[in-house]
């Protein structure tokens, strides 16, 4: 049996759900998927049946609950640090955990104007000034990362946590239809090709079917 259950919301929006999802995906982790609809008018309810916060994601594991999608990741790489799902390299682990929290607490314009939606396709919209900040630095960041990367495609060169933090902005750039340059294209090509984002979108089309 597995030692992980991860409890989730839906797969079409739930953006803070796919993070901690795709990290255990793509380092071949088993678990056991929960999920609870969200928008509806007992969610709350059904998420407290779990959760201490009300809120998803939750991991579930050793008799006790991880909440929080950062906290959730940093809790598995430490218990599997086989997997190096931090960088090994202290000063790309540092700047890997920096990127990734920056993600974690900031772009707030980004959020609201680009919600997640990952089964829809929009017209580019007309975006406030702090959006149009948050996603050029969220460009930077990419831009950043992938010049310094080695032996590998994602932002360290291998899939990182810091990968499952920024896997929710790239599909929000597709949805939306946000001019990319090619390190940023090429980039949001890997994340959108990787095996587990092509079976969380299939999973998002089977909730709305």
């Amino acid at each position: 049996m597995s030692a992980y259950e991860l409890v989730i919301g839906d797969k079409s929006f739930s953006s803070w759900s796919l993070r901690p999802w795709l990290l255990l995906k793509v380092a071949g982790v088993p678990f056991i998927e929960r999920n609870v609809r969200l928008r509806q008018p007992d969610s709350r309810e059904q998420i407290l049946t779990y959760s201490p916060s009300g809120k998803v994601p939750l991991l579930l594991t050793e008799g006790f609950e991880v909440w929080d999608s950062l906290a959730i990741a940093e809790y598995i790489a430490e218990c599997l640090p086989e997997k190096a799902l931090w960088p090994r390299d202290q000063m790309a682990r540092a700047r890997a955990r920096a990127i990734s929290a920056e993600m974690h607490a900031g772009f707030p314009d980004l959020r609201n104007e680009l919600s997640m939606d990952i089964l829809n396709r929009h017209p580019t919209p007309e975006l406030s000034a702090g959006a149009a900040r948050d996603v050029a630095r969220v460009q930077e960041i990419w831009r950043s990362a992938r010049a310094e990367a080695r032996g590998g495609p994602f932002l360290f060169g291998h899939f990182t946590v810091a990968d499952a933090m920024y896997a929710p902005v790239v599909t929000r750039f597709i949805s939306y239809n946000i001019p990319l340059d090619p390190v940023c294209r090429a980039y949001a090509d890997v994340i959108l090709d990787l095996p587990a984002m092509i079976e969380w979108t299939v999973g998002a089309k089977a909730e709305t079917a």
